[in-house]
Formats: structure tokens, C-alpha cells, sequence
């Protein structure tokens, strides 16, 4: 559901000195995701114009964190409260007027049709306010939120409630619709006269009802959604509800995790139906999985796309590289970006490959190195084979021709040219462009000396 009049303004101040980290706490990631995306995320999906990240600690890396999405900044240099974070992003919305979405970017795990069912009651009711609550069996700590039927009277504070109102398990979770510009107006009549000397955003929810204006509230049905992030420990629970959602949703669209509580999906990872993927995998970044794929245990992908009917064995590295169709990679290779296998290809155990285009029905199955290369299709490279790329200053490409056989402990020095259907003898190194069709090979001659151990060896004795 989309809304002409929808902004969002997204809390993204603090410190979070109980995550002990150098790093403002919304750049910690949750499933591998600075976890101030989830928020931006949802509000483009609701079609939040415009959305307002209000800023503070760490302004600088929370603007990168959110580098490749359309949001405007808001700075709170003095923290005083989500009131008056709220508040620091007052000018950036000046000319809106409309429902205004307040997140925060640590509440990563709030579902898109969650917050459009918020919204929706909001806008239903013609509220001023509407909260999102949850109940909680321990709501020790939590704001209480106070009703008569649906209408919310307001929210006490733990320190504030009296016994009978901490035994109510209904809390605030932070999460609000206000409509704009009231919610500036009231925040501003209220002001920060308090022993914290902060600006409440509770304390609107009394200034609607003094003006007669409607409060709302929207109850979670999963509590674990409104869960903010305060340390290491909530960090990675967030992670883990994250991680298990993606691996729901994707079994579901017919993939199958042998052991889904070991495997470790990243939000922006796509996998068709019918692949298999074992325990101990990590797949990250944007990756893209074709249909009837087999990714065994303890592999890492990142940023790669595989067509369909890839193999990819144990132990194996697959970065920024793309992958053709009924392709066997593993175990214990090693793809670095900028590796395209065009398909029906081998890449075998201890295989290292960088910078290399490799053609169709091309392989090369053991302890090998291929980089700044480009292989035609059918090539076969043998055991130890090596491009040697690198001359201390600059990287030279090594080109290999369709159909080329390339012996055993190779050494190709480049810049160099493999002509098509040639072949390269086991252990040379190859310095010189070859022609087509033609036998390379560059050994020494092999000299034998008889008896030669026996003379100059004292270890060695001639047996009777």
C-alpha cells in the first residue's frame, strides 16, 4: 500500500555505550546488514516521502551505512530525549503536513505488514496518535500503556506506575504514527520541564487527548518484532530471528536447508527452487542462486551469481564471481572477483582463480592458479599449472585459446598467447606466444650419472 501523504522520520542518535563499540550502535549489522537498513528499507517500501534519518553520534558512518538510499538528515547534537530527536527533524519536514511514521534505527525486526497495518488503523481511526504495543510476560522496565477499550489514556513510565499498573503487561514499544504538524506543536507546548530536563513523546499522547484528538493503539502479534538493540547479546538474537525468517521464507519457496539453524542467509541473497544447501553455509552479499544447485557444507559465497545446476563442494570461496550453468566447483577452491565460468566447467580442490574468464567445458581440477587470464572453451589445465601475472609492477594477462592441453607444473609468463588446439608440455615454462596446433615445451635435458649417490653420499653404503 502505498500513501501520497507518508513521511518518516527514523532515531538514529545514539551512542549505544552498552555495545562497548567504537562504531555508533545502528552500523552493527544483523544478518550481515547495518541494522539502520531495516528501518530505511521499510519506510521505502510504505512510500515514505520523505523519509529522516535524525543523526548524532557517529553522524559520518551512519550517512555511509545508508549511502545507497534516498533519506534526508536531521542532527541532534545534544541528546535530550526522542521528543527532542524528533524535534531536530521539525525543519526537514517543514512543508509536510500528513501522517508522519517515528521508528528507530535499533528496531530492525518490525515486519512490512506490520507497519502498514499500523498506518492503516491510524488513518481508520483519524487518530493523532497511534502507538504499536506488545505484551510482554516480563514487561519489567517497559513503559505501561493505560486503555479504556481502544482508546489509549496514556503511558506511564515503570518508575511512575503504581503496582496495579506494573502487573499490566501491555508496554510501549516506540513506535508511533503521529499526524503532522500537531506532533510539533504538541511537543513544543509540553516542553522538557522534568527532573531529565527531555523532551517525552509520551507527552504527546496527553497533549492530543487535551485537545480532544484521538490516541490509538495497534497490538503486535509477535512481540520479538518491536525488540530494540541495546547490546552484543540482543545483537545477535536480532541476527538469528533475521536469519530464521530468510530461511523460512525461502524453504517455503522451494529450497531445501538440510540444517537451517546452521546455515547463514543474508537479506539481499535469491535462491531458486529445488537447490540444496548444507549446514555451515554463509551466503552474502547480493547473490543469486539458480534453480537445482547443490551448495555442500562449509562453503562461503558473496556477491555471485550461479546459474543453474552449479556444484559447488566443501570448504570452497566463491567472491564476486559469476558461474555458468552445470558447472562442479570444489572442494577447497578458491573463485576471487572478477571470475566468470561460462558454464559445464571444472574447478577443482585447491584451485585459485582472480580476474579470469574462463570458457565453456574449460577445467582445471587440481593445485592450480589462474589470474588476469582468459580461456577459451575446452581447455584443459593441468595439476600446479600457474599464470604468472605479477612482475613486481605491474599485471600482465595470460590469453589461452579454445582447445589448448596444458601439461602438468606449468608456468606461463605474462604477457603471453596459447594459440588454439597447441599443447604444452608437463613442467615448462612457457615465456613466448605459441601458434596454433603447435607442441611447446621448454625442459632441460635430463642427465643421469651412475653411482653417483654411493660415491658421495657416507650415508650410503653398496650392499654384497
Amino acid at each position: 500500500m502505498q500513501h501520497n501523504r507518508l513521511a518518516a522520520v527514523i532515531l538514529a542518535a545514539g551512542k549505544g555505550t552498552r555495545m562497548k563499540s567504537e562504531q555508533p550502535k545502528v552500523v552493527h549489522p544483523v544478518a550481515g546488514l547495518p541494522m539502520v537498513t531495516f528501518p530505511v528499507e521499510r519506510a521505502e517500501a510504505l512510500g515514505c516521502r520523505p523519509t529522516v534519518l535524525v543523526v548524532g553520534h557517529g553522524a559520518e558512518a551512519v550517512r555511509s551505512a545508508v549511502a545507497d538510499h534516498e533519506v534526508g538528515f536531521a542532527l541532534q547534537v545534544e541528546q535530550l530525549g526522542t521528543g527532542h530527536a524528533l524535534l531536530c527533524a521539525r525543519e526537514a519536514l517543514r512543508d509536510f503536513r500528513g501522517t508522519l511514521l517515528l521508528l528507530c534505527g535499533d528496531v530492525p525486526l518490525l515486519r512490512h505488514e506490520t507497519l502498514e497495518g499500523l498506518v492503516a488503523e491510524h488513518e481508520k481511526r483519524r487518530a493523532a496518535v497511534t502507538v504499536l504495543t506488545a505484551e510482554l510476560n516480563d514487561p519489567f522496565g517497559y513503559g505501561r500503556v493505560l486503555r479504556e477499550g481502544d482508546e489509549v489514556l496514556g503511558i506511564i513510565e515503570e518508575k511512575d506506575a503504581s503496582d496495579e499498573q506494573r502487573r499490566i503487561r501491555e508496554i510501549n514499544t516506540g513506535i508511533y504514527v503521529f499526524e503532522a504538524p500537531f506532533v510539533f506543536e504538541a511537543l513544543t507546548g509540553v516542553g522538557c520541564d522534568n527532573a531529565q530536563r527531555e523532551y517525552y513523546l509520551t507527552d504527546v499522547l496527553a497533549a492530543a487527548r487535551a485537545a480532544g484528538r484521538r490516541v490509538g493503539a495497534v497490538l503486535l502479534e509477535d512481540a520479538d518484532e518491536a525488540m530494540g538493540i541495546n547490546d552484543r547479546v540482543q545483537l545477535a538474537k536480532a541476527s538469528s530471528v533475521m536469519r530464521r525468517r530468510i530461511n523460512e521464507k525461502l524453504m517455503r519457496a522451494g529450497v531445501t536447508f538440510i540444517d537451517p539453524d546452521q546455515t547463514y542467509v543474508e537479506p539481499r541473497v535469491e535462491i531458486a527452487p529445488d537447490t540444496v544447501v548444507y549446514p555451515g553455509v554463509f551466503l552474502g552479499g547480493v547473490t543469486r542462486i539458480g534453480s537445482g544447485c547443490v551448495i555442500e557444507a562449509q562453503v562461503t559465497i558473496r556477491d555471485c551469481r550461479l546459474a543453474d545446476n552449479v556444484h559447488v563442494k566443501p570448504g570452497s570461496v566463491l567472491e564476486g564471481s559469476e558461474i555458468g550453468t552445470e558447472t562442479v566447483i570444489g572442494p577447497m577452491a578458491h573463485l576471487r572477483p572478477g571470475t566468470v565460468l561460462a558454464g559445464h566447467n571444472k574447478i577443482g580442490n585447491f584451485v585459485e582463480t582472480k580476474k579470469a574468464h574462463i570458457g565453456s567445458g574449460s577445467k582445471a581440477s587440481h593445485l592450480t592458479y589462474i589470474g588476469d587470464a582468459e580461456l577459451g572453451a575446452n581447455v584443459n589445465i593441468g595439476c600446479g599449472t600457474i599464470t604468472c601475472n605479477y612482475d613486481g609492477v605491474n599485471k600482465h594477462k595470460t590469453i589461452i585459446e579454445d582447445d589448448v592441453f596444458v601439461g602438468s607444473d606449468t608456468q606461463f609468463v605474462a604477457p603471453v598467447r596459447i594459440g588454439r588446439n597447441s599443447l604444452i608440455g608437463a613442467g615448462s615454462t612457457i615465456t613466448k606466444d605459441v601458434p596454433a596446433d603447435a607442441l611447446a615445451l621448454s625442459r632441460s635435458q635430463q642427465r643421469v650419472v651412475e653411482g653417483w649417490r654411493l660415491r658421495h653420499d657416507p650415508k650410503c653404503k653398496k650392499k654384497d
